[in-house]
């Protein structure tokens, strides 16, 4: 296979979205009324308030400001056939990404300085692209409300408190689902399960002093003796435990989740259909056909 980034196009949710992500999505669409008061309430003032706040306190990348990082969002978008939401880069120490989604607006991903100082640009890419899955697979109402829960905890108190009230623990369920295919989303861009597992690893137990000495063969290896421990009732049990209150799985089992799916047929496939896809326009480009 050609060593170039195959474009996905027509690709959809439904062809990388995890079972889980699937499950806990319809559990929630069950829930009466919840898309309508997201939309209603939380919507126009998370809106202002988090696009104003971006605004003034972030940097907007494009391709005036830090071109290299805008090309490796559309590059990504062009992979996974997605329209392009703006990518801001904020002031943080904590190594971080998130997307605000909210319907009817140009949603928007965010950057944290620490996580580009953390990570390569390919590593960078599978972070934006992780967040371009959220888009992709139409997270929008419930990552926003999700998000909210996480992100107005500090700045906004009583709508924090509001949100916490019987949702959060399903938001959080349903959001470290999510993660799981937006991992995948990660893995279409780069091709490459290495890079994404890679970016986990650092995010487990990485700083730029010491990334570049992580043995990425070893985090594997210890990602399966995670899978292996926990395989057992009383270690489900304990996993089960460790995640409820964490709005990603953990690191690890992310890891072991992308080095199962990257030898599935159903990822091969994708990149073949891909593959054929892209040699018949080439042919095509080259003047000749297959008659």
């Amino acid at each position: 296979m050609s060593t170039a980034k195959l474009s996905l196009t027509g690709l959809t949710a439904d062809a990388f979205r995890h079972p889980l992500d699937l499950d806990a999505t319809s559990t929630l669409k069950q829930l009466p009324g919840l898309d309508v008061v997201v939309r209603s309430l939380l919507g126009p003032l998370a809106e202002q308030f988090f696009s104003l706040d971006h605004l003034a306190a972030s940097i907007l990348i494009s391709e005036q400001q830090l071109p290299q990082y805008h090309q490796l969002l559309l590059d990504a978008c062009r992979i996974l056939d997605i329209e392009p939401p703006q990518l801001y880069l904020r002031q943080h120490p904590v190594p971080n990404a998130y997307t605000l989604a909210i319907r009817g607006k140009q949603p928007f991903i965010v950057l944290h300085t620490s996580l580009v100082d953390l990570l390569t640009p390919e590593e960078v890419q599978a972070v934006i692209a992780h967040e371009l899955g959220h888009l992709k697979c139409d997270h929008g109402v419930y990552l926003t409300l999700a998000n909210l829960i996480v992100l107005t905890a500090g700045q906004l108190p009583i709508l924090g408190t509001f949100l916490a009230q019987g949702l959060q623990m399903q938001m959080l369920s349903w959001l470290r689902c999510a993660e799981f295919t937006c991992d995948r989303a990660a893995l279409l861009v780069t091709q490459n399960p290495r890079i994404v597992m890679s970016v986990l690893m650092k995010l487990a137990g990485g700083s730029p002093q010491l990334a570049h000495q992580l043995n990425l063969d070893a985090f594997i290896a210890q990602a399966r003796a995670y899978e292996d421990a926990s395989s057992t009732e009383i270690g489900e049990a304990l996993k089960q435990a460790q995640t409820v209150n964490l709005t990603h799985p953990v690191p690890v089992l992310r890891a072991s989740e992308i080095d199962r799916w990257a030898s599935t047929q159903a990822y091969q496939t994708l990149l073949q259909t891909a593959e054929i896809q892209y040699n018949s326009e080439a042919a095509i480009k080259g003047g000749w056909r297959n008659w």
